[in-house]
């Protein structure tokens, strides 16, 4: 019995490979997971108003990212597979469409920060005893904050790239030294430290834009003296729009499916927010906002899967090899299993010590909400790695349109219906519906299961026409 549970799991070469591409990507993500939960410490001594302020301006700004990554992962499918088949110029073509389209969703995103920010922030609060304060904070944070989109695409489309081909190191250490010019912003300009003015949730939104410009810079001072050797995919800004349109055509079908799927999962996701939301005060915003920070401690298990995923799975599609590619994948997701059993585990120790320590500043109310937020979440961790890594790997093969009919299907579905059945039909509170919601996660398995059994994914896209 216990022979066949294990049965799936591949070589420990194969896992030390992969963590070997994994770990810096997590670690990373740990990083600003930290510098995050220091983030939110400092905001939080503002009180719950602030912290609930920040936060729900934050969740904006994470619906721009998830845009954003799809763009450079629609792009990243042919960064990997084009290293695997050793084509530099399709490297570069890739990564030109990551940055022309990176910016200007950028820019787009930029326009609503100025022109309807109150309207954006009103809709995640609706119904909120706190609202009124809430938008009148948050709003002076998201038209700050915005400053920083620009910078921001740009170092996602060169970091994503490294990490694309197999050199997670350096977006490492440059999102390392960005985090701490973050954190020591922070310090400095909401409290007002070393003689500057006390800006408080300005002063957050200030070192924000200062800690991604620093980011931008340092990612273009290392791709222009690197050199093509380190950085093969990197196209100067002369050169940026001398891409090819087939190849533009082909990575829009796949980042159309992607954005589809994104969208259909953030758009879920906004309407719980914006559902428990009204479940209470500042208080409910701040403890799922906390709550959240916490989890991200946990989830950068999802940002390895999927970098391994594409570097071992792309790779191996693009050079030919796909009898290989499909028995990695089978290897890929029984690890991601396990890992994340072992990191649940020892996440509920963690989180009972550090909750009460973080979040002293909020309300007991808050941070009890953010502990039972994270406990449930820490539930699912094994699921959700699983879940993932059976996207990353179709995806790896440009089968977009698998996570897009999983994603939609389930959360229009499901989802979504029983989110409003939820609200309007109980009185649970935040935490609980959280738990049976994403219960439908599980459907979600057998749904992308199916497609991922089809095979559709096998398929070396740097062959096509």
């Amino acid at each position: 019995m216990i022979v066949n549970i294990f049965k799936p799991l591949g070589p420990l070469s194969f896992y030390r490979e992969a963590l070997s591409i994994a770990l810096p990507v997590m670690l990373q993500q740990l990083i600003m997971s930290m510098v995050s939960l220091i983030d939110n410490f400092m905001v939080a001594g503002l009180g719950d108003i602030s912290m609930a302020a920040v936060n729900v301006s934050n969740h904006l700004n994470f619906i721009y990212i998830v845009i954003i990554n799809t763009v450079c992962g629609a792009g990243g499918i042919y960064i990997a597979q084009f290293r695997g088949a050793r084509d530099i110029k399709g490297m570069r073509h890739a990564y030109r469409f990551k940055v022309i389209f990176g910016t200007a969703v950028s820019l787009v995103y930029f326009i609503l920060c100025w022109t309807i920010p109150k309207q954006m922030l009103g809709m995640m609060i609706r119904g909120n005893a706190a609202g009124e304060e809430i938008i009148s904070i948050g709003t002076v944070y998201l038209r700050l904050s915005s400053f920083a989109l620009l910078p921001l695409a740009l170092s996602f489309a060169i970091g994503s790239s490294f990490r694309e081909i197999g050199r997670p190191k350096i977006p490492l250490f440059i999102s390392a030294g960005a985090t701490l010019v973050n954190t020591l912003g922070n310090w400095i300009l909401i409290y007002g430290n070393l003689g500057a003015p006390r800006l408080e949730i300005a002063g957050a939104a200030i070192a924000t834009i200062i800690a991604r410009i620093f980011e931008a810079a340092a990612f273009l001072v290392y791709v222009y003296t690197a050199g093509a050797e380190k950085a093969p995919f990197f196209a100067k800004f002369r050169t940026l729009f001398k891409i090819k349109a087939a190849l533009v055509r082909k990575i829009l079908a796949k980042s159309a499916m992607m954005f589809l799927s994104e969208l259909s999962w953030i758009s879920s996701e906004t309407i719980m927010v914006a559902l428990y939301n009204s479940r209470g005060g500042a208080e409910v915003v701040a403890g799922m906002a906390a709550g959240w920070t916490m989890a991200n401690l946990f989830m950068i298990l999802f940002g390895g899967i999927w970098t391994a995923t594409s570097v071992l799975i792309g790779g191996a599609l693009g050079a030919g090899r796909l009898e290989e590619a499909k028995q990695r994948a089978g290897w890929i997701k029984s690890g991601a299993v396990v890992l994340a059993g072992i990191v649940a585990v020892a996440g509920f120790g963690l989180v009972n010590l550090l909750v009460p320590l973080v979040f002293s500043n909020l309300t007991a109310q808050a941070r009890s909400i953010c502990l039972g937020l994270v406990s449930i979440i820490l539930i699912y961790l094994p699921l959700w790695s699983l879940l993932n890594s059976q996207f990353a790997i179709t995806r790896s093969g440009g089968d977009a349109a698998a996570g897009m009919y999983t994603d939609v299907s389930v959360n229009t579905l499901i989802f979504v219906p029983g989110a409003f059945i939820l609200a309007f039909c109980t009185s649970l509170g935040p935490v609980p519906m959280f738990a049976i919601l994403k219960s439908a996660d599980i459907l979600k398995y057998f749904v992308i299961r199916y497609f991922y059994k089809k095979e559709r994914w096998v398929k070396n896209l740097t062959n096509e026409e």
